[in-house]
């Protein structure tokens, strides 16, 4: 299980979330500025809103889905399950299409957003872990510190950034920044698209739920973007709750 290696790589002393460059970089908290209820079976993998829904891919075997959702009120409006062998993994809402990774099956699936059905699928070399949008490419994970940048059309890699910490998951991206949960951590890390560089860390540590406290599995791995707002959603993998956020500097 995932958990297993990030145990190893702390134990090995491998800090996953300190740039390799070893640079300061500005470090914030998370302000709370309301709450909404969230799925607490849903082992979220991504999360991203689109017009008016509140997208959301989960996780498993045998319980990987699609989810739209109300971004008020959480509540699921419709909902496609993957293959039940496939284990999903990041999703991203283009303006023409859905985007799903899966994790180690070598499957991206293309979805038409209106019927969520299946409109092409495409090979993946990598594993997949987190996807994103900018203007110009769709932007993946696998879980190391490389983030892929990939044509829309086809998927095809055009250009890779090495980011300097490991164990990328689900992200987020912003006209300025790609925002990326750190896997086994509580920690947010915002990168600059052009470089790699990480430009901030997030410390959302004040945000995990007491319930998930002992389930290693239940990590911080959510972050939406609200349009035309300094604002996200915030969730996590099996978290009762979905929290609305700003950034915050340390007190």
């Amino acid at each position: 299980m995932r958990w297993l290696l990030a145990l190893v790589l702390v134990l090995a002393g491998c800090s996953s979330s300190v740039p390799a460059e070893g640079q300061a970089v500005p470090r914030s908290t998370v302000r709370v500025l309301g709450t909404m209820p969230h799925d607490p079976a849903a082992f979220t993998q991504g999360f991203e809103i689109a017009g008016d829904a509140l997208w959301e891919g989960t996780g498993l075997v045998g319980r990987s889905q699609l989810r739209e959702t109300d971004p008020t009120t959480g509540a699921v409006r419709r909902a496609v399950d993957l293959p039940p062998e496939q284990f999903g993994e990041g999703i991203t809402v283009t303006p023409t299409a859905i985007w799903q990774l899966t994790w180690k099956d070598g499957v991206v699936y293309r979805r038409d957003p209106a019927t969520l059905a299946v409109t092409a699928t495409f090979p993946n070399d990598r594993e997949g872990w987190g996807i994103c949008h900018t203007a110009t490419d769709l932007v993946t994970s696998d879980g190391s510190s490389t983030l892929v940048f990939r044509d829309p059309a086809t998927f095809a890699p055009r250009r890779t950034v090495d980011t300097g910490v490991r164990m990328l998951n689900e992200l987020e991206c912003t006209p300025t920044t790609i925002w990326a949960n750190v896997w086994q951590t509580d920690e947010i890390v915002g990168v600059d698209p052009a470089s790699g560089r990480v430009t901030a860390v997030v410390d959302a540590a004040a945000l995990r739920p007491a319930e998930t406290r002992d389930d290693p599995d239940a990590v911080l791995n959510g972050i939406a973007a609200i349009p035309g707002t300094d604002q996200f959603l915030v969730t996590g993998k099996r978290w009762p709750v979905t929290y609305r956020v700003r950034w915050a500097a340390p007190s």
